[in-house]
């Protein structure tokens, strides 16, 4: 009884209280960008495949490893004395998540011009909002000490689902009462919708600027000057610059060989994909040859360079030597049935003919709840069975339940059977999840955890949201029957990957 007490003791901490009100701004604007943003373009007459090309704009949260060190190591000159390190961060990137959304709000994506500066809009957004999460996980990390890490990541996880609540249900209900239709599109509508939403992120700026810094500091052991700052700043925007003129400049060459795959007989989104996975690696190539040529011309610091980005790598490979190739695939393929088909939902939904209402109301009130309740019972079944049998649970579960919207797409306008689905999906979403961060919160060291964590969450989405991407194109192709089936034979060798990392384990300690 008096640990019980202790536990709601804990709550009436304030910066574990805060943690519910920056969870809120964390998960607003993630379906500001995937989800909502899809009915809206759809509303708009825009193609299914151009849809669903626009998930690519959450490849923010993906790739947030990438710059997660430049916003671990530097500080913000004018910000941080006012705030702090963490909370100018903090700040900052709140402020660049409400611009994106305004943004949004003022295209309108009916016409040509307005589908460019979405797009624009939406990718701002992408990497603005994956910037707040990198801040937030940093402070909740740093903020208190490790035994009410549970209490900061319950609440933060709580209010995070409440967002997605509050950008998903109620933005549908508002652009609803404001009257556009899939009939009827309104572009006003979904502008104040969006403007509402951008106004609804200063419950997370009024947090930043209440809250106190974190007592823990990790100063970098290589920024000791302006120069080493200016250095480090020149090194991450020369290999960010390469990144993104080479992926532009390879467009031409990357669509000839999309041609060339396509006129020898390959499917036209098969041979998409193929040839983007190959231009991201390359142009990936590229940002990595730059930041070599930069440190041997000693134009940039080695040891900032091995501190911020290989350090970290190395340790984790050290610590699990083969096995951590099966930890990384198995981080990389965990969810990408679940993703691949989220990219389309809201779109086939539509197709369905459910209202907004009813796409409200039973994908994302009840569907919350439902993955809520499926977070619980994963976090226990986790505790009394283990974290690599519940990943199992989850992964057969996963594939089960994506074929259960099969026979949904054959009874259109059915709100039991979607509902149905719907409760059946959400809950095995919610228990792989939460085994899965569970998992994920294993691998990470303490002397690494932002880092590290950013790279596996990343990882996590990456190939998933590539592949969601194509979603559209593929059931134009082939119909949403044989896609439902397609994604959820995705699933199938992360079961194998588990058994692999499950024998290894084994193996290790025996």
């Amino acid at each position: 009884m008096q640990a019980f007490r202790d536990s709601i003791s804990a709550y009436k901490n304030p910066r574990v209280f805060a943690m519910l009100f920056l969870g809120f701004s964390a998960g607003m604007p993630l379906l500001l960008i995937f989800s909502t943003l899809s009915i809206w373009l759809s509303e708009a007459g825009v193609q299914r495949s151009a849809v669903t090309y626009f998930s690519w704009a959450a490849l923010g949260y993906s790739f947030k490893f990438v710059w997660a060190p430049l916003v671990d190591k530097l500080p913000l000159p004018l910000l941080e004395h006012w705030l702090g390190k963490r909370r100018s961060w903090l700040l900052l990137s709140q402020l660049m998540v409400m611009s994106s959304i305004l943004f949004m709000a003022m295209s309108d994506p009916s016409s040509n011009a307005g589908l460019g500066y979405m797009a624009v809009a939406a990718v701002l957004l992408g990497f603005s909002s994956a910037t707040q999460d990198i801040v937030i996980d940093a402070y909740r990390i740093e903020a208190v000490e490790s035994t009410l890490q549970a209490l900061m990541s319950a609440s933060y996880i709580a209010r995070y689902r409440a967002g997605l609540i509050f950008a998903g249900a109620g933005a549908l209900y508002l652009a609803s009462w404001l009257g556009t239709t899939r009939q009827a599109y309104v572009y006003s509508s979904w502008q104040l919708t969006y403007v509402a939403m951008a106004g609804a992120m200063l419950v997370g700026v009024a947090t930043t600027l209440l809250i106190c810094e974190p007592d823990r500091r990790r100063d970098s052991s290589f920024l000791n000057s302006t120069t080493d700052y200016l250095r480090f700043l020149f090194l991450f925007t020369c290999v960010v610059t390469a990144l993104i003129l080479a992926y532009i400049l390879l467009a031409d060459g990357i669509e000839a060989m999309k041609s060339k795959l396509a006129s020898l007989g390959m499917d036209l989104s098969l041979a998409a994909f193929l040839t983007e996975a190959m231009r991201l690696l390359s142009a990936v190539s590229v940002a990595g040859v730059v930041s070599w040529l930069l440190v041997m011309a000693k134009v940039a610091d080695r040891r900032a360079l091995q501190e911020t980005y290989v350090d970290p790598i190395a340790e984790f490979f050290g610590r699990y030597g083969k096995m951590a190739l099966l930890i990384l695939l198995l981080i990389g393929f965990y969810r990408v049935s679940d993703i691949v088909l989220g990219v389309i939902s809201n779109v086939f939904y539509a197709d369905m003919g459910f209202s907004k209402g009813q796409i409200a109301t039973v994908t994302k009130v009840f569907g919350i709840w439902m993955t809520i309740l499926g977070g619980f019972v994963g976090g226990f079944l986790t505790i009394q069975y283990g974290v690599l049998r519940v990943l199992t649970l989850g992964a057969v579960m996963t594939v089960i339940t994506n074929l259960l919207f099969i026979p949904l797409a054959d009874n259109p306008g059915n709100v039991a059977l979607l509902s149905v689905v719907i409760g059946a999906d959400n809950i095995t979403a919610g228990l792989a999840v939460a085994a899965f961060i569970a998992y994920l919160s294993s691998l990470v060291n303490i002397s690494f955890t932002a880092t590290q964590y950013a790279m596996f969450s990343s990882m996590m989405t990456l190939f998933p949201k590539l592949l969601g991407g194509y979603s559209g194109s593929i059931v134009d192709s082939l119909g949403y029957e044989s896609f439902f089936f397609i994604s959820s034979m995705m699933g199938l060798p992360v079961l194998v990957l588990i058994w692999a990392v499950d024998r290894y384990v084994k193996e290790v300690r025996a």
